[in-house]
């Protein structure tokens, strides 16, 4: 790695360094406080804590009939039925010997009943001479049977859910059950995106010699969603150094990170490279890996900025392996790459020695014997991302000849 302000150095980066450079360079984001409706898929900045207990009252798991277990410890019995609780009522009396309370799931259990006996062990028999319903009950329960107690899941004081946790929709259901109505969170990066280059045509009109489709920008925010970023998608910018740097400049002052593709490689004169060399503190590397080897990051009066290679395969293995674990670190995620397993090659994974660790796309699938077998995609250009846009996985191949089918390789997970 060199930070200057264009690349003079031929010797490679490993991935793990360059790695290591850019996550120490982005930390976490200030936590916010927010509702609860609007933290969704955002991650804890600070422990919850429960103020209530769940369930608040002690009520039935089935629908049956509320009892005093001694009734019926010699089953079968005829009870008489002295009222009914829906889920949402409240008992209104207490249940006392030889008598019973017809109660549905949810339901509080009512005062003198201890237990419950499931509606699928009763037999309805009607009015008695007096007008009382009756009904018998053909299993014995023991005392506390088919309730949940006040407080069974979470008690007054319980940490439900440590720093560090995304918030998951079963995650924000315990909330509500606890009434927690605001958490402290890491807020979602506000990520500009940008592709640049007089060549770049996005409003379908005619391609003329010499021009290509914009898909790069298009492909990244899509990524950065995913990722759960916020973006601001800043378009195309044209080849023109102050205009650049006008566009730059004003993402750097309202955004946390700005992703570019293209202009990072050790070739010549480039717009990006110029201007990025001029007002901002870049580092330009070559990494150790295929596809993506060019890779630029810096900051912009400090909001980092992540270059990207051009090539659209080389774009995409760049943001996986480089931009998206720091954005997450941003968003307060300890978790920063995909799931890695070790799979099995169902065919052979080719390449040759260069001195780098290749990263081929792969499809797969979970075999009869619980392994994950992959096969490449077809082609494995950097500029093929047709071949690479429906791959389920990156297999780690390391330096050398590759890998025959049969043999372990471990692969980062895309789906």
């Amino acid at each position: 790695m060199r930070t200057a302000s264009g690349p003079t150095l031929n010797t490679m980066t490993p991935l793990e360094d360059a790695q290591a450079f850019v996550l120490e360079s982005c930390p976490p984001l200030d936590p916010v406080t927010v509702s609860r409706r609007d933290a969704a898929g955002l991650v804890l900045a600070e422990s919850v804590v429960s103020g209530e207990i769940v369930p608040p009252f002690a009520n039935t798991a089935v629908d049956g009939y509320a009892v005093r277990s001694a009734d019926v410890a010699g089953a079968p019995v005829e009870l008489t039925v002295v009222g009914e609780i829906a889920a949402g009522a409240a008992p209104d009396r207490e249940v006392g010997p030889g008598e019973t309370v017809r109660i549905m799931t949810g339901a509080p259990m009512p005062p003198g009943a201890d237990a419950v006996v499931m509606v699928e062990d009763s037999e309805r028999l009607g009015d008695d001479d007096n007008g009382s319903e009756r009904v018998r009950l053909s299993a014995a329960v023991p005392p506390g049977a088919a309730v949940r107690g006040a407080g069974d899941d979470v008690e007054i004081g319980d940490e439900l859910f440590r720093a560090g946790t995304q918030i998951t929709p079963p995650i924000e259901g315990v909330l509500a059950s606890v009434n927690a109505q605001q958490v402290v969170v890491y807020r979602r990066a506000r990520v500009a995106v940008l592709s640049t280059g007089d060549e770049l045509i996005e409003d379908g009109s005619p391609l003329e010699l010499g021009q290509i489709r914009e898909s790069n920008k298009t492909m990244l925010a899509s990524m950065l969603i995913e990722a759960g970023c916020e973006v601001i998608d800043l378009g195309v910018v044209r080849d023109d150094e102050a205009e650049l740097e006008r566009v730059l400049r004003g993402a750097a002052s309202r955004c946390d990170a700005i992703v570019s593709s293209g202009g990072v490689s050790m070739g010549d004169y480039d717009v990006v490279k110029s201007v990025l060399g001029q007002i901002a503190d870049m580092t330009w590397m070559q990494i150790a890996m295929k596809p993506a080897k060019p890779f630029a990051f810096g900051r912009l009066e400090g909001t980092p900025i992540f270059g990207l290679p051009g090539n659209p395969v080389s774009s995409m293995v760049s943001f996986e392996l480089l931009a998206r674990p720091a954005l997450r670190r941003m968003m307060g995620h300890t978790r920063l790459t995909r799931t890695s397993v070790v799979a099995v090659t169902d065919a052979p994974l080719r390449r040759t020695a260069d001195g780098k660790v290749h990263f081929m796309r792969v499809n797969g699938d979970f075999g009869d014997d619980g392994r994950f077998h992959v096969r490449p995609v077809g082609a494995q250009g950097s500029h093929q991302l047709a071949a690479t846009a429906s791959a389920d996985a990156m297999a780690v191949v390391p330096d050398g000849e590759g890998l025959d089918a049969g043999q372990d390789v471990a692969v980062l997970m895309l789906r």
